[in-house]
């Protein structure tokens, strides 16, 4: 490692996209997590995180992101999976923290044009791509993912065609003439149907998303960079985890919290994540009143309400977690080690 790449200063460096779609989702997500970015123009390329003093920004189109976490020009990065497992290097210095952020969802297929009538699958494919060989040929396969499509396509006993590297609008390659099929991400379809291409059944290379990931080697030279990494883990995971739940709490009269706890038990399903919390409600006029609070999904909320109405529940509210944390932070235990989260 050059002492270039050497953080000894305490500072936390993370890549982020600088543009497109993945930037405007990434700086989302971030605010989302309590941890709003702050980059004072669009034209710079350095920003902070106010809520974590010490994190430095590094904004950087997203092909680059893993190469500079690689490298050690930053601890961490938000990239999307697929080019991560494309462009890291074989030492694979950039690990995968959180390899679902839930945003930025895409796939990397095998696409070859409408006209192609009798080539519908991956079998297909391969018997094509043999006839090919017969006749002296070999297929063209245009792709900006050659290490993640020549794996596949081996894996599968599919030996006999030719990469073409692309960038831009590869959707044009076969009816350009200089590729016979694409091998390219797409998130809805739509491009690829509106440019006479069809997906190969069996064709799906990579489902990917966003993902964080860091270079350990460089994290572990700071103990003050490790706790800011811990912080950014915790409050991902924190967020991640409780995006689908809701606090729901009500007030119902009983004779002890016993009573309450067995007919919100009544219905397991809607009694929360580890079953309803019971406590007394002090009221100087009545004795004989319990809140209740469960943690439910959303797409449970609106039963539960009614479930907990049945209950002889009154005042029922309901609030989005912002965060909800487990035992310990899985992400960064499996990568430092339950004895460096100790050691913070």
């Amino acid at each position: 490692m050059t002492d270039t790449t050497k953080n000894g200063n305490g500072v936390l460096r993370i890549a982020l996209p600088s543009d497109g779609e993945l930037y405007d989702s990434t700086m989302g997500f971030m605010r989302a997590c309590g941890m709003p970015v702050s980059r004072p123009n669009s034209r710079r390329y350095t920003g902070t995180v106010p809520a974590i003093p010490g994190v430095e920004v590094l904004f950087q189109r997203t092909s680059d992101v893993a190469q500079k976490v690689e490298e050690g020009s930053a601890e961490l990065g938000v990239t999307g999976l697929d080019r991560v497992l494309e462009y890291r290097n074989d030492e694979k210095r950039a690990s995968v923290l959180i390899e679902d952020l839930e945003y930025g969802r895409c796939d990397f297929v095998i696409a070859v044009p409408n006209s192609w009538m009798d080539v519908t699958s991956l079998t297909d494919l391969a018997d094509l791509a043999l006839e090919f060989r017969q006749e002296g040929k070999q297929l063209r396969i245009a792709t900006k993912y050659p290490r993640l499509l020549r794996g596949y396509l081996y894996e599968r006993g599919i030996n006999y065609f030719t990469l073409v590297p692309a960038s831009g609008a590869m959707e044009a390659a076969p009816a350009a003439g200089y590729a016979d099929l694409i091998a390219d991400v797409t998130a809805t379809g739509t491009t690829l149907r509106e440019n006479q291409l069809k997906q190969l059944d069996g064709g799906t290379i990579l489902s990917s998303q966003s993902c964080l990931i860091a270079n350990p080697i460089t994290l572990a030279e700071s103990k003050k960079s490790l706790a800011m990494a811990r912080s950014i883990v915790e409050l991902m995971e924190g967020h991640l985890r409780a995006e689908p739940y809701y606090r729901v709490t009500a007030n119902v009269r009983a004779s002890t919290p016993e009573e309450v706890s067995s007919t919100v038990l009544a219905r397991p399903d809607l009694a929360g994540l580890r079953g309803p919390t019971v406590a007394r409600v002090y009221n100087v006029k009545e004795q004989d009143w319990f809140s209740v609070s469960l943690l439910i999904k959303k797409a449970q909320l609106l039963e539960a309400v009614d479930h907990l109405r049945d209950c002889g529940a009154i005042d029922v509210a309901a609030s989005q977690l912002s965060y909800l944390f487990d035992g310990h932070s899985e992400a960064y235990e499996a990568l430092f080690g339950r004895n460096a989260t100790n050691n913070n």
